[in-house]
């Protein structure tokens, strides 16, 4: 079952929608799944509903709300895409992790108690990992963060377990950033990296130009291995 909800902004301020898709039965746990510059599209409901699938609570929040609520664009069509980056460039991150907050308690509350992860992608990869340094998250996984190289000074807040994916041939995310981020994180106790040579950006999509199959598949199926075991 899926629908959309609205949840409450931490200090009172307003509201924002965000889309919810329900497991058959008693959640195991609930996911906030984080969008994408493309806002909660067709691709990212996809993902709250194969988590729903696999027995999960799952919640995307509409983080772009403050500069237009329900913006949903296409990746592959140029001029959206174009769109997706000027909205990026307005995108205030600070209060995206606030209203990432009020989800996770609003999943708290759904789920009576039990525990939450988070996975993002691209600009969602970022915002999980200021999630998992700003917020008492049980699990975080990114795919594709982008400047999680500038965020390093942050590691030290990580207090439960994070899993990050990289692409290997990303262009947002040289060779050089990731050579940082394996410096500033291979020795952190609770952060595991994972890089997928030869795929660009966006290759975890569920559809679209930019998925590469086999190495979404194994990044997926290491993302819900990770969860089966951070979020029972």
């Amino acid at each position: 079952m899926s629908g959309t909800i609205s949840i409450d902004t931490i200090d009172g301020s307003g509201s924002f929608d965000a889309y919810v898709a329900e497991p058959e039965g008693a959640p195991r746990a609930a996911i906030v799944v984080i969008q994408e510059i493309f806002g909660v599209n067709p691709g990212i409901r996809a993902k709250c509903d194969h988590w729903a699938a696999a027995g999960y609570l799952a919640i995307a929040p509409d983080l772009f709300w403050r500069l237009e609520p329900g913006i949903q664009l296409d990746p592959d069509v140029p001029e959206q895409f174009q769109q997706a980056l000027a909205w990026m460039g307005k995108f205030n991150q600070d209060a995206g992790i606030r209203d990432i907050e009020a989800t996770i308690r609003a999943a708290r509350a759904k789920l009576s108690g039990g525990k939450i992860g988070a996975v993002g992608y691209c600009l969602g990869g970022r915002l999980a990992f200021m999630t998992a340094t700003r917020t008492d998250i049980d699990a975080t996984v990114g795919y594709y963060g982008v400047g999680i190289d500038n965020l390093l000074g942050e590691k030290h807040a990580i207090a439960h377990p994070v899993l990050l994916h990289i692409a290997g041939d990303d262009h947002f995310v040289t060779p050089d950033i990731q050579a940082k981020m394996h410096e500033g994180l291979d020795d952190h106790p609770k952060v595991t990296l994972e890089t997928y040579p030869g795929v660009d950006h966006g290759f975890a999509t569920e559809s679209g130009k930019r998925r590469s199959d086999e190495a979404a598949k194994l990044a997926d199926k290491r993302t819900a291995e990770f969860f089966a075991a951070n979020l029972a």
